[in-house]
Parts: structure tokens; C-alpha cells; sequence
């Protein structure tokens, strides 16, 4: 059986599965930490981590009345794989991520609709230069939680279009070998492998989706500059961990448990150890509300961010939402440095912006 026990921050010394991280986290003299609004997003001190490296993609054209341009995003997605990579192809670039062999499962946050979450066209210019670069549309997988909300967001047309398939976490079910666990206990829900359930340890899991552990080798982790209330951007980490286990409502309403689950659940190794890109959709920023569009709460950046850590992004991420609140003059909203530096500590990434080195691309 496995759990969060098994996953590779474990491997390298960190202990997970709720409040402590020992062995290596107790001779750093650090913990993972509950959420405090009284903390900012300071660098993490006392811990060294590598430099992470961010390639952005800046073009004009690639809006136009807030509608996402073709043409224009294929192109930069070419410039972002290439420039990330060092290569001088598209093909050589995707050698270095994936290979045809694998079955690449592109992560999107459908819940917000295809105008404030991962929008399509993003995901289109991806999969044409997948398949360009050699892979067959049966190895790409574009998935979320629910695959009727994949469709209502506009991404069962692309998969029409292409020959890709879509899936739902909840239509493929659960791993019951797969879980991570903790003592914050949940009511899991229809869909959930426990639901209707009762006995002793009842809601204590999350398990991973069946999609994942059994059939993705790769997964491209593709999400919106969109803010979220609780974990600050609805960006990589929040999607991903959240997005493949069930029993999730547990952590929704509260900031302490988020900022522990959700870089836990990350570094399960069926979650991140197959995360061989992260792309954020920056083309529009969405700094205020979460979860539905709210365009005068928008500003147009008409970018695509490329990396392969996400924290990093996440964090910059961050940074970009409270510059846009500051221009727009709105109040500002508390930053959840805790999570971050959580997710540091369990090695998903690097959170401190002075170690992540940028590269614009225009």
C-alpha cells in the first residue's frame, strides 16, 4: 500500500502526512508551518535551494478584445520551448521533456469556464507542437477533475479537433493503493472512492486518480494568473495537487490545512515526479475573485510563462497579482508565504524570488 509515506520528499529525508517534517527538516531546525496572515512572502532563509529559471513569453497580438489569438500563441509557445530548453527546434525541445513513448497528460483548470481558467487556445498551440514533434493524439490526454466541465469550458472541441483524448479524475475513479493521508478528517462526496463509507479513518485519505498512477508517464501542468483566495494563484501547485485526489473539500475552506496538503500532495511521486513542464497562462491576470470571471477585475499581460519548477511560477505569480491589485488601487490581499515556503521545504521548488532568474522573451 502506498501513501504519502512513500513519496520522494520521503526518499530524500522529509518525513510527510500532516504537521511535522522531520528527519532533515528537524536538523534545519524548520517545520512545516500552518498558514499565519502574519506572514509576507520573504525569501526562506536557512535553506539552500537551486536557482530556478522562468522563460516568459510577451506578445502584443496575443489578445484581442480578451480573446486569445491562434496564430500568435503557437508561435510563442515554439519561442517558450526552445529558449527554456536551449535547443533550436521545437522537436529537440520536446526531447528533452518528453519522449514518444510517453503518454503526456496535459493538466488544465477547467472550473473557472475557458475565459478566466486555462483557456484552450493555450492548450491547442501545446498539443499541435506535441503532435508536430512526433507524438500520436492517443498519448496526449488533456484532463481535470470532471469531464463535464472540461466540456463546458470549451476543451472537448479541441480534443475533437485533434484526435486527443479528455478525461475526468472522477470518471476514471481512484487508486485505492494511492493515497495521501492526514488527520484533518473530511465528508467525502459523491465521486470520492470512500463516499458513503463510515467506520474509524473514514475521510482521512485523498487518493490519487487511477488517470495518473496507471496510465500518464508525463504531465504538463498548464494553469491561469488567476487569484485564489486561500492559496493565492489558482497556479501549479494548488491545480495539480488538488485537481488529482479526491476528499478535497476538507482543505477548501481552510488556509492552515491548504498550506500543509496541498505541497504534500504534490510531492507524491505519481503527482510531481512526472510533472515535466509547467506553463502558466498569463495572457490575461485575473487579480481579484476566484473560481468565475470577472473581467473588470482583469488586466491584460498577453504573456505565457515556461518552467519546470513550479513554485518559482507560483511565486511570480504572486507577485504579478499584487502588483495588478496595486495598480487597479483595491485593497491588497493577504500573501500565503506559508504555503510556498512549505513546498520548499518538501523540495517542489524554489520560493524565494531572488533565486528565480527571469528571461523575457518578446
Amino acid at each position: 500500500m502506498k501513501s504519502c509515506f512513500g513519496s520522494r520528499a520521503c526518499a530524500r529525508g522529509w518525513r510527510l502526512g500532516g504537521w511535522l517534517c522531520l528527519v532533515a527538516a528537524l536538523a534545519a531546525g524548520l517545520r512545516l508551518q500552518a498558514a499565519d496572515p502574519t506572514n509576507a512572502l520573504p525569501p526562506l532563509r536557512g535553506l539552500l535551494v537551486p536557482q530556478a529559471r522562468v522563460v516568459v513569453v510577451e506578445d502584443p497580438a496575443a489578445t484581442a478584445e480578451f480573446s486569445p489569438q491562434p496564430r500568435v500563441l503557437r508561435r510563442m509557445v515554439e519561442r517558450g520551448l526552445t529558449q527554456l530548453t536551449s535547443k533550436a527546434t521545437e522537436r529537440d525541445a520536446w526531447a528533452t521533456l518528453v519522449s514518444t513513448q510517453d503518454v503526456v497528460g496535459i493538466k488544465v483548470l477547467a472550473s473557472p469556464g475557458g475565459g478566466s481558467g486555462t483557456r484552450p487556445a493555450v492548450v491547442e498551440a501545446l498539443v499541435e507542437s506535441l503532435l508536430e514533434a512526433g507524438l500520436s493524439p492517443r498519448q496526449i490526454v488533456v484532463w481535470d477533475k470532471h469531464l463535464d466541465v472540461l466540456r463546458q469550458a470549451g476543451f472537448g472541441a479541441v480534443a475533437e479537433r485533434h484526435g486527443v483524448r479528455l478525461e475526468g479524475c472522477v470518471e476514471r475513479g481512484y487508486d485505492p493503493e494511492v493515497f495521501y493521508e492526514s488527520a484533518f478528517i473530511g465528508q467525502p462526496v459523491w465521486g470520492d472512492h470512500e463516499f458513503g463509507q463510515q467506520g474509524p479513518g473514514v475521510g482521512r485519505k485523498s487518493y490519487v486518480s487511477t488517470l495518473v498512477t496507471r496510465e500518464l508517464t508525463k504531465i504538463i501542468n498548464v494553469t491561469p494568473l488567476l487569484n485564489h483566495n486561500l492559496a493565492g494563484v489558482s497556479g501549479n501547485l494548488y491545480s495539480l495537487a488538488l485537481g488529482a485526489v479526491d476528499n478535497t473539500v476538507r482543505f477548501l475552506n481552510h488556509k492552515s490545512q491548504m498550506a500543509l496538503a496541498v505541497p504534500e500532495i504534490y510531492a507524491l511521486p505519481e503527482l510531481g515526479d512526472r510533472v515535466a513542464l509547467n506553463v502558466v497562462d498569463a495572457l490575461l491576470a485575473q487579480y481579484y475573485g476566484e473560481e468565475r470571471s470577472l473581467l473588470h477585475y482583469t488586466s491584460v499581460l498577453n504573456q505565457l510563462r515556461f518552467g519546470t519548477d513550479p513554485v518559482a511560477l507560483d511565486v511570480l505569480s504572486i507577485r504579478e497579482l499584487e502588483r495588478q491589485r496595486e495598480l487597479a488601487d483595491v485593497p491588497p490581499l493577504e500573501a500565503p508565504a506559508v504555503l510556498y515556503q512549505n513546498a520548499a521545504l518538501v523540495e517542489n521548488g524554489v520560493c524565494d524570488p531572488k533565486r528565480i532568474q527571469v528571461e523575457l522573451s518578446r
